[in-house]
C-alpha cells in the first residue's frame, strides 16, 4: 500500500502518506524505512525545508508497481464478481460512507483525545 501511495503520488511527504493509510507516524516510519533498505523507494531531503524528506520510487520500486497494480484489479475484479455496476456503485458510496466515520473517530485520536465510549 505504501509503495503503490508513493508512486501514485511521487514527491509524497511522510506525513502525508500515513494520514492517506490512515495510520499513525511511527508505524508508516517503520514501513518506509524497509522500503528504502530494500531499495524500492528514496527519500530526498526537500529544498525549502530540510526537514522534510519527499518520498520517491525507484527504478525497482517503479518496476513492481504495475505488478502490484495488476495483482489489485484482479482481486478486485473477483471480490466484486456476480454484482451489478449499480450494486458496485452502492458499494462505494456506502464504503465512502464508512470512511469518514472512521477518519473522524482517527483525527481524534491522533491529536491525542479519548474516546468516548
Amino acid at each position: 500500500m505504501y509503495l503503490v501511495r508513493i508512486c501514485e503520488n511521487p514527491g509524497i511527504i511522510q506525513e502525508k502518506l500515513a494520514e492517506m493509510i490512515k495510520v499513525d507516524r511511527t508505524t508508516a516510519s517503520r514501513a518506509i524505512k524497509k522500503l528504502e533498505l530494500n531499495g524500492f523507494i528514496e527519500s530526498i531531503k526537500d529544498n525549502q525545508n530540510k526537514k522534510t524528506k519527499k518520498l520517491f520510487p525507484t527504478e525497482k520500486g517503479d518496476t513492481v508497481f504495475p505488478f502490484i497494480r495488476r495483482e489489485n484489479d484482479y482481486s478486485n475484479k473477483v471480490a466484486l464478481s456476480g454484482f451489478s455496476e449499480n450494486e458496485v456503485e452502492t458499494m462505494f458510496t456506502l464504503l465512502q460512507r464508512v470512511r469518514k466515520n472512521v477518519e473522524k473517530n482517527w483525527e481524534l485520536v491522533k491529536k491525542g483525545n479519548k474516546r468516548a465510549y
